[in-house]
């Protein structure tokens, strides 16, 4: 039988057949064909002849796409459906996949035909999104070290091989550590305030890890790490000892044996500061903003600086509020709240200002409703229709849903794969959107884009099905907006088709942008329906949910400050003799009005900027945040009659240009000048 990751491109995934002994002679043989191609180009370049886009550009993106289309679904398996064999596989086969690439990145043949063809007389017929890639494609290699040569060139692809691999591990310890974890309940007064669908779910947990019977009244109940239990837990237990021993559990996970990822982020960060030496840059992070939006360090701290002052008075504020409120409400005039107390007693402040609770509001949003809604105002925006075609085509997890997007004449622009529910046996928390293929154009006409689109929200119990807590909401509206600028891209070219080549801080833009629509009153009314009953969310409750999206909008801030100066620190500011601990003490000092514990490891479980792609760029979320709630205002300040041609112009911008344009450029398409900080200010009662 022929190995499944071999028919790639054309055809989706079999993943019904494709099992972890595939991998290793399938990226094998597709790396080899990639050096193979490679050796010839370099041979064939010696002639002199004038390069051209289809002989360099297309011949590249032909001769690699098999391997990385190959790779990702490696890759992806093993974030939802993670085995001791599959990863193995991964591990044995990525020093070969990275070798290859960062190959392809430092090849001289390959950077001067393309300067050749900057230079040549090839440029001038080539159109602006074309000169855009070429342009990136010598920045990019440029920073991949194609200057580079003798021991310099060969320093450069060991620490790219070994931050890799440091990657990989950073990011399969801290699932590991999350895995590892669990906190059984017995006895009706260690789950004295836990709502029932966390009772149901924990129960069923601890059914399969193979104690007790699933009996949510009877239980036992465990309760994980991961993040519906977590969160879920540590806003609603009554038990301050048990919310302490979750909560330094959750901020030392991956911290010691055998799951210790601290000796990784030392490595991670000395090799990435060695790395930008070699390139003759000041540090990581003059890496990371060169590819980006921003720029420059000076103008990310001007954003931080700006949001920082605004947001910590705030905060401050907040945290007095919530102390005075918890010694009023608990009867202790002394009490002073630690850190596992911040959720519980927030939850408590939140249910009493707006009189709802998060357990109030699940029953109005299970999936099924909620996924119609969000179709329909795909459709009242963009002019898609979204389709289920479940059974069209195999999946990796029975609960997995398949979708089609089509324009309303029903021409196919794009399929996507729906992956909603925690599991943590097997797959890594958070959520995403990851592509399995780009829009292509050819001769035989458009290949249309596919994504994954990957959540870990509460999962469906017996009879009952999924219900969401409104932040699960506004995580599958986030997840759906980064899928939206990949599928419904009209760019030609796949380096800039959807997210490909979207500077990083503006990439979140789409996601944000759509987060706002679950406080719009029209899309709320159509998928927000009780499950059960039918009827539909009383529009005082929703009233009021919109009244707290500024509850502790400070605090929250202030938090995403914290995260994104970190950051910064450690790949530009680090001080010589400082350890990671040192500088979060530093930042947080400066930064929080409440100090993390002495033990805190959070660093630990920071994959976004250790495992993966926020390096020097966490601070992008809330940069393109100022971006999505000044072109969500284009909505709010116009009349509803014209939401539908706003929403063409925002489909025709930033959801079509992709990367084939400069994100400023695109902003200005669709909002008609330069964004301001104004409006995000505003939406978070900042302002």
């Amino acid at each position: 039988m022929t190995n499944p990751l071999l028919t790639l491109g054309d055809t989706l995934p079999a993943f019904d057949l494709i099992t972890a002994a595939h991998v290793e002679p399938a990226i094998r043989e597709l790396n080899a064909r990639v050096n193979a191609g490679l050796d010839g180009f370099e041979k064939t370049t010696a002639s002199g002849a004038a390069p051209t886009w289809d002989g360099v550009l297309t011949w590249l993106h032909e001769l690699t796409e098999p391997l990385r289309l190959a790779w990702g679904v490696v890759g992806h398996l093993t974030s939802v459906c993670d085995t001791p064999e599959l990863r193995a596989a991964h591990q044995a086969m990525q020093p070969e996949v990275v070798t290859t690439f960062v190959r392809l990145g430092q090849s001289r043949p390959v950077y001067e035909a393309l300067v050749a063809l900057r230079d040549g007389p090839a440029w001038a017929g080539l159109d602006a999104v074309q000169r855009r890639i070429v342009t990136n494609e010598l920045r990019d290699m440029e920073l991949s070290g194609v200057g580079l040569t003798g021991p310099a060139k060969e320093r450069y692809q060991a620490i790219s091989l070994e931050l890799n691999e440091l990657a990989t591990r950073f990011s399969h310890q801290l699932m590991d550590a999350t895995k590892a974890f669990a906190l059984d309940l017995t006895s009706a007064e260690e789950i004295a305030g836990l709502p029932r669908t966390l009772l149901a779910q924990s129960a069923a947990v601890a059914k399969a890890a193979g104690i007790g019977s699933g009996d949510a009244a009877t239980g036992p109940w465990r309760i994980t790490l991961d993040a519906p239990s977590f969160i879920a837990f540590m806003e609603h237990s009554r038990r301050a000892d048990l919310r302490e021993r979750l909560y330094r559990a959750f901020v030392t996970r991956a911290a010691a044996a055998p799951f210790d990822n601290q000796p990784l982020m030392v490595s991670i960060l000395a090799l990435r500061s060695e790395l930008a030496g070699l390139l003759g840059k000041g540090s990581h992070a003059e890496i990371s903003l060169a590819t980006k939006m921003a720029g420059s360090v000076a103008a990310v701290d001007a954003l931080l600086s700006q949001l920082q002052a605004a947001a910590k008075p705030k905060a401050l504020e907040e945290l007095a509020e919530l102390t005075t409120f918890a010694r009023s409400t608990s009867g202790d005039a002394g009490l002073t709240l630690q850190l596992w107390d911040i959720a519980f007693w927030a939850e408590r402040l939140r249910e009493s200002r707006y009189s709802y609770t998060d357990e109030e509001l699940r029953p109005y949003f299970s999936l099924p409703k909620v996924l119609d809604g969000l179709f329909a105002l795909t459709e009242r925006l963009f002019g898609v229709r979204v389709t289920a075609v479940d059974g069209s085509t195999s999946v990796w997890d029975p609960t997995v849903r398949v979708f089609r997007i089509s324009d309303r004449d029903g021409r196919d622009r794009a399929l996507f794969y729906l992956d909603p529910y925690s599991r943590p046996a097997n797959k890594r928390g958070g959520a995403w959107m990851n592509s399995f293929r780009d829009r292509r154009v050819r001769v035989d006409g458009v290949r249309v884009p596919v994504a994954y689109l990957v959540c870990n929200q509460t999962p469906p119990v017996g009879d009952t099905p999924s219900l969401m807590t409104f932040r699960e909401v506004e995580t599958l509206f986030h997840e759906f907006g980064h899928g939206l600028q990949h599928m419904l891209t009209t760019v030609d070219q796949p380096q800039a088709a959807g997210i490909n080549g979207v500077e990083w801080d503006a990439v979140e833009l789409p996601s944000q942008f759509m987060e706002n629509w679950c406080y719009d009153a029209p899309t709320i009314r159509q998928l927000a329906h009780h499950w059960q009953t039918g009827e539909a969310l009383p529009t005082a409750l929703f009233e009021r949910v919109c009244a707290a999206r500024i509850f502790r909008a400070g605090s929250a801030t202030l938090r995403q400050v914290y995260l994104s100066t970190l950051d910064l620190e450690l790949h530009h500011r680090m001080r010589p003799g400082e350890t990671t601990q040192d500088v979060q003490r530093r930042i947080a000092a400066d930064i929080l009005v409440l100090p993390p514990l002495a033990d805190d490891r959070f660093l630990c479980s920071f994959s976004h900027i250790f495992a993966g792609g926020y390096a020097a760029g966490y601070y992008s979320y809330k940069w393109a945040e100022v971006l999505s709630a000044d072109a969500f205002a284009a909505f709010t300040e116009a009349a509803p009659a014209e939401t539908a041609a706003i929403g063409q112009r925002f489909r025709e911008t930033v959801l079509a240009k992709g990367g084939s344009q400069h994100p400023l450029e695109v902003f200005r398409a669709f909002r008609g000048r330069e964004p301001q900080v104004g409006p995000l200010l505003k939406q978070t009662g900042l302002a």
